[in-house]
């Protein structure tokens, strides 16, 4: 049986869905690895979210690819919005990492980090370039899609205060000054929104080798009609 373009990007989605739960599941096992974790923190850090949020969004996209020809607007939104946060946590890990070796601490990366962070992120950014089924998204999602990476800060800050710990170096006050967190925190919307910008523009590109033009639709037969009388007319 041959597999069509679309079902390829089926398989493909579901492989990537399964590859982040593995992802979750290695992480989860090597963070209870340290004595001073709790593991109700796990759930806090903006990665294992979106990564979680990815593992949805791949299975839907992935069922929808069986199930029809071409993505639903609400189906490419999603994908917008979590293609983004995966692939800023990506970047933003890399700079942590580059970052820690000037600092007092240290930052290992096992390997559901770089399937997490950086394998993932890759193949989801390569899904959606040459996708040839997607929609062609509004420059709109650009103010969508700061209200979750905003409501997230509001609260990790809130927890962080009542409980002492917070996921990233940049959000703690005893390791940064409040306007480098600030700063900081402007720097990471400021990649969301060109990473965002970025999947918006794509989308109004055909980079796929698999894309075809729609078929021109047939004017409706009244028009069809109207065009012989007109030609009649003339004709006497």
């Amino acid at each position: 049986m041959r597999l069509s373009v679309r079902q390829g990007f089926g398989i493909g989605r579901l492989v990537l869905a399964c590859a982040g739960v593995v992802g979750l599941i290695g992480n989860f096992d090597y963070v209870l690895g340290f004595k001073s974790f709790g593991a109700n923190n796990f759930f806090s850090y903006f990665t294992i979210q979106s990564a979680m949020a990815a593992v949805v969004m791949f299975t839907l996209a992935a069922i929808v690819a069986f199930r029809r020809r071409e993505d639903p607007p609400w189906l490419d939104v999603l994908r917008t919005l979590v293609t983004t946060y995966i692939i800023v946590s990506g970047i933003v890990f890399a700079v942590m990492v580059v970052e820690s070796s000037s600092r007092a601490y240290r930052i290992d990366v096992p390997w559901s980090d770089q399937l997490l962070h950086f394998w993932i992120p890759a193949f989801a950014l390569l899904d959606w370039l040459f996708d040839p089924h997607k929609n062609r998204m509004r420059w709109r999602l650009l103010g969508w899609v700061v209200i979750y990476p905003l409501v997230w800060g509001v609260f990790t800050l809130i927890r962080g205060a009542q409980v002492g710990w917070y996921p990233y170096f940049f959000l703690d006050g005893s390791q940064v000054s409040v306007a480098e967190t600030v700063i900081y925190c402007l720097m990471c919307l400021a990649i969301i929104v060109g990473v965002t910008a970025l999947l918006v523009a794509t989308s109004r590109l055909r980079l796929s080798p698999w894309w075809t033009p729609a078929p021109q639709r047939h004017p409706v037969p009244a028009l069809l009609a109207d065009e012989r009388l007109q030609a009649a007319e003339r004709r006497g």
